[in-house]
């Protein structure tokens, strides 16, 4: 595996990596991998000849109070990692060659950016479509892997490809892979670090709260008395707070008050102790 952290180097690995007509899937992460991650790079070897992986800690999908400081870095840990599952290029750019010296262009994708997470986080998927389209640009991958529990961050990225009529990769070259999860439920993150083993015990109750909304709204039950129920339920696990519990449009993210049998995601982020974290599910 070759590690670069100069665009001119990646340019012209990328370049080596295609003679022939060979093909390039692409994961990209914020390092602190786990066995999420590594499913994506196994889905990456399935879709392409080669896979480029990429680590970068974007600052600006961060805001002024979140945990961009304390966020985990392990560069040595992570690249051993993708080496064994076959990566052929980890690009892994400093904040400077991302971003160098003037740098004033920033990308923004109105509504599906604008709810859930967006309402919470002002600017952040303003930072996550800028970095990702300027990936797609260093990288030029023919199809791109992005893990289903942040299910409003690949709408986002899908809604920015189809829109700038991005072609490496197109729009439909996006593949949402699906949430990886522990025994008990809870979806794999990065951010799961930073639980105790007790809060990681009552995090684990959180997919089991949102599970039994979905069989509810299913079943024909009251929308809002359901996500209701499930945020009462999420609480009474030992959660701090819910920023929001919502059954939205699975492409569009638009609230659905009713349920009319169209594909829907059950969105969630929830607080608990040092952590906040994101789950969604399928309805319908």
């Amino acid at each position: 595996m070759q590690t670069i952290n100069r665009l001119e180097d990646l340019r012209n690995a990328v370049d080596a990596l295609k003679i022939g007509g060979k093909t390039i899937s692409f994961v990209p992460t914020m390092g602190a991998l786990h066995e999420g991650h590594l499913t994506l790079v196994r889905e990456a070897r399935r879709a392409a000849d080669h896979v480029v992986s990429s680590i970068f800690v974007n600052p600006r999908q961060f805001g002024p109070t979140e945990d961009l400081d304390a966020y985990p870095r392990r560069m040595a840990a992570d690249a051993a990692l993708l080496e064994a599952e076959g990566v052929a290029i980890l690009w892994a750019p400093t904040v400077d060659q991302m971003y160098p010296d003037g740098y004033a262009t920033n990308i923004s994708v109105s509504g599906v950016s604008e709810v859930a997470c967006g309402a919470a986080r002002p600017g952040h998927f303003d930072g996550v479509a800028t970095v990702v389209c300027k990936l797609f640009n260093q990288v030029r991958p023919d199809v791109a892997l992005f893990g289903e529990k942040d299910w409003q961050q690949l709408a986002v990225i899908r809604r920015m490809a189809r829109d700038l009529d991005l072609t490496q990769p197109h729009a439909g070259n996006i593949i949402g892979v699906e949430t990886v999860r522990e025994a008990s439920g809870l979806a794999l993150s990065s951010r799961n670090q930073y639980l105790t083993p007790a809060e990681r015990e009552q995090a684990a109750q959180l997919s089991g709260a949102m599970r039994r909304a979905i069989a509810a709204i299913e079943g024909g039950a009251d929308v809002t008395e359901s996500l209701d129920t499930m945020k009462a339920e999420i609480l009474a696990a030992g959660f701090n707070s819910v920023d929001y519990g919502d059954l939205r449009d699975a492409a569009t993210l638009e609230n659905l008050f009713a349920w009319d049998g169209r594909k829907a995601r059950l969105l969630v982020a929830a607080r608990i102790g040092a952590a906040r974290l994101i789950d969604n599910m399928g309805v319908g």
